[in-house]
Formats: C-alpha cells, sequence, structure tokens
C-alpha cells in the first residue's frame, strides 16, 4: 500500500524523528533546475536498475514535478517488497508552495 502524504505531512513526520528516505525520480535537468536538499536521486526509468541503492527497511518518501511519477514508482516499490512507501502528494511544485519557497516552480 502506498500512503499520499503532503509535503507538509512528510516533514512533520520527519522533524517528529521518523527516519525517512526521500527520493527524487525526476530528470537531471529538472533536478538542476529545483530541488529538495538531501534528496536520493535516481530518474524514473533507472529505479528497476537502481532500486538496490535504497534502504527497504526505511520508510520511502517518492518525489517528482506533480505526483505522477512518483505515485507510478511508489507503487512498483510497494509491490516490490518496500515495506512503509508513500507518494508526496503535489510533487517538488507543492513542497515549494508548501515548505520552501526558494525553490523554483516550474
Amino acid at each position: 500500500m502506498v500512503e499520499e502524504l503532503s509535503p507538509r505531512q512528510f516533514v512533520d513526520l520527519r522533524d517528529a524523528g521518523e527516519l525517512w528516505q526521500l527520493l527524487d525520480v525526476r530528470e537531471p535537468w529538472e533536478i538542476e533546475t529545483a530541488s529538495v536538499a538531501g534528496c536520493i536521486t535516481i530518474p524514473m526509468a533507472d529505479i528497476p536498475a537502481r532500486r538496490n541503492e535504497l534502504d527497504e527497511h526505511l520508510p520511502l518518501a517518492v518525489l517528482c514535478h506533480s505526483g505522477v511519477r512518483s505515485a507510478r514508482v511508489a507503487a512498483y516499490l510497494a509491490a516490490t517488497g518496500y515495506e512503509r512507501v508513500a507518494n508526496i502528494a503535489g510533487g517538488i511544485d507543492a513542497w515549494s508552495l508548501e515548505i520552501d519557497a526558494t525553490i523554483p516552480r516550474y
């Protein structure tokens, strides 16, 4: 099962001490345009080959531009054994609006 978290809910969980991984599945040019510090960056197409770079025992939140690609990746990872997976609803666009207005919107 995949949870849906707003950027605020994710930050609140992390601030409360939960050890979440944050995976950004956007393309390199997108990450150069706008990014969240501390993300693991693996483009969506590379996830099957590189999923071993993620700890399947730690909660994992997936981020993209608007939440569509990240929802697909989150569902894939949940189906392949990751214990707790969340999609960041609204993606980095919502992150810019809710958490950090210095992150450019594109």
